[in-house]
């Protein structure tokens, strides 16, 4: 098996890792502290291509394979990860959904310009009572023969003050269950659309988490991606992307405190040597390397599986699932390795350890992904 980057790969690798360490790290411990989303940072993201990655030309994207965007996610996490999930939002739920699904119309008015960084969207899933439970859909888009009215709540979205375009999943006919759910496109103005407060959050505090509110939003018919019903298989399908790209995330969040741990532990002295020449240390970087390896590897994999055409509902969750796990042993671990230093904000690890957590949680918890995986795994 060849796992050697191509060219243009290692390219827009190296573009990225650019722009994380000259863009990104200045003042990232400052957005962090004062929850600031990177405005200026998102919109050069959008000039170098990289919130509309996996996008054809014909729409203003990149026209990139899943794995450059991987390696994109990888590079900007271990820096930033509040700018980061910017990216994956943008690249994995919104462009990627609409592109697959949405008609020729939608494509035309929305996609070009999220592709291009133009706008950015948002993906709204989550409610105060369904978040894993997606089928319980409380946010209602009640059929009005031209348009819907919609009404409900939605928790916890990544983009949601900052975003034009929102993609909102919402239930039509409770009596079908999931298969009466639909997808509909919502525009920043539209009349009863509002944006609640912006969450006080433990982790990625750069981003833009805010709970949405709809008071009888009128919404095109037109605005309806697929056909009627098609709602929540569109929202599994485009989340099964999504967590390719949080699983990238994770990656990063983990490679980018074991770079910092290897450094310090190189540079740090006690007991007469430098730290890394003391089993304890060089043993815990030998564990963080060999975990973030095995990582990349499953991550690139369900990348892989993307690009080549296959099922990648286990290789996504499998991913997702043991890369959020070594982004939360590898940066505690870097926390430890830098001892006191590692407790105070100004050596990058304590926020890297705290936005680690999330990618447990959002766009299917842990305990999700062993569900997908396990029915997979028994299905044969």
């Amino acid at each position: 098996m060849d796992f050697t980057l191509s060219e243009e790969q290692l390219m827009i690798q190296q573009a990225a890792k650019d722009f994380a360490q000259n863009e990104l790290l200045p003042g990232v411990i400052e957005r962090d502290d004062a929850q600031k989303f990177p405005t200026e940072q998102v919109k050069k993201m959008g000039e170098l291509g990289f919130l509309g990655m996996m996008v054809h030309p014909d729409y203003g994207g990149s026209g990139l394979d899943t794995l450059s965007y991987v390696v994109t996610m990888e590079e900007l996490s271990k820096i930033d990860a509040s700018a980061s999930v910017i990216v994956s939002v943008n690249n994995s739920l919104v462009c990627w959904g609409l592109e697959a699904y949405g008609n020729e119309e939608q494509k035309k008015k929305y996609l070009t310009r999220l592709a291009s960084g133009e706008i950015i969207g948002a993906f709204c899933l989550s409610e105060p009572e369904a978040g894993s439970d997606a089928t319980s859909q409380k946010t209602t888009a009640i059929d009005m023969g031209d348009h819907y009215i919609l009404n409900g709540t939605k928790n916890w979205i990544t983009n949601g003050a900052t975003a034009s375009v929102y993609l909102v999943i919402a239930q039509t006919d409770r009596e079908k269950g999931h298969k009466g759910i639909n997808a509909l496109i919502i525009e920043k103005g539209m009349e009863g659309f509002e944006v609640g407060p912006k969450e006080n959050k433990l982790g990625i505090r750069g981003s833009d988490t805010h709970s949405l509110n709809f008071n009888d939003v009128k919404v095109p018919k037109k605005n309806r991606i697929g056909d009627d019903g098609f709602g929540f298989k569109f929202a599994m399908k485009t989340l099964a992307g999504g967590r390719i790209g949080i699983a990238a995330q994770a990656l990063g969040i983990a490679a980018g405190a074991y770079e910092l741990a290897k450094k310090y532990a190189k540079q740090r002295k006690a007991f007469g040597t430098e730290i890394a020449n003391h089993q304890a240390v060089a043993f815990k970087l030998a564990d963080m390397h060999t975990q973030i390896e095995a990582a990349r590897h499953l991550v690139y994999k369900a990348a892989w599986d993307k690009d080549n055409g296959n099922n990648y509902d286990l290789s996504g969750a499998m991913a997702k699932l043991y890369a959020s796990q070594v982004a939360m042993d590898t940066t505690i671990e870097a926390v430890q390795v830098h001892g006191g230093n590692g407790f105070v904000k100004d050596y990058h690890v304590e926020r890297l350890m705290r936005d680690a957590k999330i990618t447990q949680i959002y766009e299917g918890t842990s305990e999700i992904q062993k569900i997908v995986i396990s029915r997979s795994i028994l299905r044969d």
